[in-house]
């Protein structure tokens, strides 16, 4: 049987007709662990980036990079029967039992909504996107008083979301005293694991993940490594790749980086400084999931232009 299926249609008219895109988002999919979806298999981070109180959490990605998905799986794993949580989305893609879920139309914003949810006595919100100075500022307040604030922003990385803010009109004493975790993912696409075929690194390969761990400080294990090659066959329907997976960073914000916040450092201070933590940009996680063959420098260079 075939699955079914919500279909989000966008248009836009041009000097040849009409161009359409289609988003295929399938009816009552069950949410994935955090971990299926590709982000690192450390729960101590896990823990660490998203078991949070009186802050603001917020995913970074351009359209289509799978931020919903990933807040529905963070949320899924806080979500417990005696923790009051309410979402505030457009549309509700995937109906969560135990969630109180508000879908924004034309005549209910995200603004309006999350301040009557505010009245609600919520633990965790979160809100599908923070869109302009208005529904920041109420969403640092709600951090601010008591609750947990998850939500997405549009930008290219987890330091850039600081620049975001700021350029809305959000002081740097509430971006620094209030966001505690700051994510950032691409999403590529999955080696199909039936047809990929094994073979070494070429030396331009290895120079550019040498490359890679010197500019940001870290070490692959290379010893034993192969990398694959894309081929095709019918369980991929010829494609070579099936299904995708998410590369991640993952800035949490300290004593020292919410100092530079304040002082109103650039984002390149903030990424120096950050770099003598946890934080590596999404280069790092996309080196190692092609070490683990889940994806190749190929896909890998799409998405982050590394040649």
């Amino acid at each position: 049987m075939y699955a079914d299926y919500n279909i989000r249609v966008s248009s836009q008219k041009n000097i040849y007709g009409e161009k359409f895109v289609l988003r295929l988002l399938k009816k009552n999919s069950n949410v994935r662990e955090i971990f299926e979806l590709g982000f690192p298999r450390d729960e101590q981070l896990v823990k660490d980036s998203f078991d949070k109180k009186n802050s603001i959490t917020i995913m970074a990605a351009p359209t289509g990079e799978g931020k919903t998905t990933s807040l529905y799986s963070i949320v899924e794993y806080l979500n417990k029967p005696e923790i009051n949580i309410t979402t505030i989305e457009d549309p509700v893609e995937i109906r969560i039992p135990g969630l109180n879920q508000i879908e924004i139309d034309a005549k209910i914003s995200f603004i309006d909504s999350l301040r009557t949810v505010l009245r609600q006595d919520p633990d965790i919100i979160l809100v599908g996107e923070i869109r302009d100075k208005e529904t920041a500022e109420i969403a640092m307040q709600a951090g601010q008083t008591g609750h947990y604030v998850l939500s997405t922003i549009h930008t290219i990385d987890a330091i850039e979301v600081i620049t975001r803010l700021r350029k809305m009109g959000v002081s740097n004493y509430d971006i620094a005293s209030t966001v505690a975790t700051t994510v950032s993912q691409r999403l590529v696409r999955r080696l199909c694991k039936h047809c990929a075929r094994e073979r070494d690194f070429t030396q331009e390969e290895l120079n550019f993940i040498h490359f890679v761990e010197e500019k940001n400080n870290v070490r692959f294990n290379l010893e034993g490594k192969k990398t694959y090659d894309a081929m095709g066959c019918k369980e991929c329907n010829n494609v070579g790749y099936y299904e995708r997976v998410g590369i991640f960073e993952i800035l949490t914000l300290d004593d020292k980086i919410r100092d530079l916040i304040t002082a109103g450092a650039s984002t390149l201070q903030i990424k120096e400084e950050a770099m003598q933590g946890r934080y590596r940009p999404l280069i790092v996680d996309g080196i190692s999931k092609v070490l683990s063959g889940e994806t190749d420098l190929k896909e890998l260079n799409k998405k982050l232009r590394i040649y």
